[in-house]
């Protein structure tokens, strides 16, 4: 394994150990520090595109195939997640829009009351 291999693997195992972690978080509602976790996936970033710039023009070695095979399948859950989430939090924000709407408004315009 040349040390780029090496070093893309290991970022990789970062990434991916990241990702596993958040979507772990999010489906335990257990809280965790974002700024944090979107931190160490920037320096993911960072690091990965600073070595693809060192790869060669031959194939990825079959273990860091492995990984970016694994890290795709968790960034898809955590895809999943994160956007059941943000669903959630939309209709939690529609709720207590209306209800200020509601609470807001001193019925002048409202259709009569049923009885």
């Amino acid at each position: 394994m040349s040390d780029v291999s090496g070093q893309l693997t290991a970022s990789l195992r970062r990434l991916e150990a990241t990702i596993e972690a958040e979507t772990e978080s999010l489906v335990a509602l257990r809280p965790f520090d974002q700024d944090e976790v979107n931190r160490r996936k920037g320096q993911s970033l960072l690091e990965l595109t600073r070595l693809s710039r060192r790869l060669d023009d031959a194939p990825p070695e079959p273990e860091a195939l492995a990984c970016l095979g694994r890290l795709r399948a968790k960034l898809e859950r955590n895809h999943e997640v994160v956007a059941m989430h943000l669903r959630a939090a939309q209709e939690v924000s529609d709720i207590v829009a209306r209800a200020l709407r509601d609470a807001d408004s001193d019925g002048t315009y409202a259709p009569p009351a049923r009885r």
